[in-house]
């Protein structure tokens, strides 16, 4: 059977290649998970932040500062609707991994003591274990970490047996961002919760992907990066609960996070001010709005609906080539990671790029994965709203000359 007469398809209607100027025609880029491309949307807001409208935030009385202070404050609105949260829930911050530090050093450092736990799982990107380890080794906590299903999700049942009162922080992906499976994330908070713990979910794969509610999951804390969301780089966001928020220091001291300061004492701005010293990243945070609209024009269900399409449309294609083998579950959001005999990744992914096919091959940030799964590095294809059917096809074909170039 030939790739093109797979089934499902993806949404015909969902080309949107020509909103993104940095893909050329005939370059099938397929390292969405790594950064998306930039619609043309979020690149006009960007040049317009800082061509006719620049000016700083919260500072100034004239009235473009005025005008931008309101625009800066409508991009943290957008994102407060499109995840389910409040306004002053959610904190900008640089990209999840800044975020999730900002837990870990203003909440987690504050609230464990020696022999409190910590819980995390076998998938996690590096981001989401190294500033765990950093507080445990400063707390004296710590760390068990979850196994994986035999589908390669996160094991929730295990998750059930293992949790104890003394895991007082839990934190967990909420789509791999190697194997893109999918955590039922309001579950993992109801068993985190079941025995007082808090719980972060590190979605910077979920929110381009999935419908996402941090009011529905319940969760404690969320984070993502806004350049996986087809916006730019440098800006992030970190929801919390508004009473966790209230009880947890400073990250950092400087201008704006201030309420007043003198050389006796200084007070601290209420959240999310208290978290975001110094001047912000402004044109971001229109950046980042442009891309909420952006997606909000198309539709998160029907970008899974699509990306979903193009994950089994790509996974049963490479199930025919004998030397591949395709890791993660069937239904993973967007990525399709795999290996093939007696291949690198790298080698893999240099050869692609000669078929102008950009892929990513590497331990993807995940170490310890890579040795639950008992392979070196992986290679991963994953895919936006500017992918479709030829980019498939253009992977497939690729890989064929790869088997026939190491036959």
């Amino acid at each position: 059977m030939s790739v093109s007469a797979l089934a499902p398809r993806p949404d015909q209607a969902l080309d949107r290649v020509a909103d993104f100027p940095a893909i050329p025609a005939g370059w099938a880029y397929l390292d969405t998970a790594a950064t998306s491309q930039k619609p043309q949307p979020v690149i006009d807001a960007i040049a317009r932040g800082y061509d006719t409208t620049y000016a700083t935030v919260h500072r100034g009385v004239y009235q473009r500062s005025a005008d931008m202070t309101v625009a800066y404050e409508a991009a943290r609105a957008a994102v407060a609707r499109f995840i389910g949260g409040k306004p002053d829930e959610c904190v900008f911050v640089r990209g999840a991994t800044e975020g999730i530090n900002l837990v870990a050093q203003c909440w987690a450092a504050t609230q464990l003591k020696a022999g409190d736990r910590i819980l995390l799982s076998q998938l996690e990107h590096h981001s989401n274990i190294v500033p765990w380890q950093m507080v445990a080794e400063r707390v004296g906590a710590a760390i068990d970490v979850l196994p994986l299903t035999d589908d390669h999700r996160i094991d929730l049942d295990a998750m059930q047996r293992m949790i104890r009162p003394e895991h007082r922080m839990v934190a967990l992906c909420h789509v791999s961002n190697v194997l893109g499976s999918v955590l039922d994330a309001k579950r993992a908070s109801e068993i985190a919760h079941s025995v007082g713990a808090t719980i972060l979910i590190d979605g910077c794969q979920a929110v381009p992907r999935l419908p996402v509610d941090v009011a529905d999951i319940d969760c404690d804390f969320y984070v993502f990066s806004g350049h996986k969301l087809y916006g730019p780089t440098g800006i992030g966001i970190l929801w919390g609960r508004a009473d966790l928020l209230e009880q947890m220091p400073p990250y950092q001291g400087g201008g704006s996070m201030i309420d007043r300061v003198s050389f006796g004492k200084t007070t601290y701005a209420p959240p999310p001010t208290r978290f975001e010293a110094g001047t912000p990243h402004i044109v971001g945070a229109l950046g980042l709005h442009a891309a909420i609209d952006y997606v909000e024009s198309i539709g998160v269900a029907r970008i899974h609906a699509h990306e979903t399409a193009l994950v089994t449309r790509t996974r049963d294609a490479l199930s025919r080539i004998n030397s591949v083998r395709v890791l993660g579950p069937a239904d993973s959001a967007g990525i399709v990671s795999f290996v093939m005999e007696g291949v690198h990744p790298h080698d893999i992914g240099t050869i692609l790029d000669e078929s102008r096919v950009a892929i990513r091959a590497g331990h993807h940030c995940a170490q310890p994965l890579m040795a639950a799964l008992g392979v070196e590095a992986t290679a991963r294809a994953s895919f936006g709203v500017y992918n479709g059917p030829a980019d498939v096809d253009a992977l497939v074909a690729g890989l064929e000359r790869v088997s026939r170039i190491f036959a």
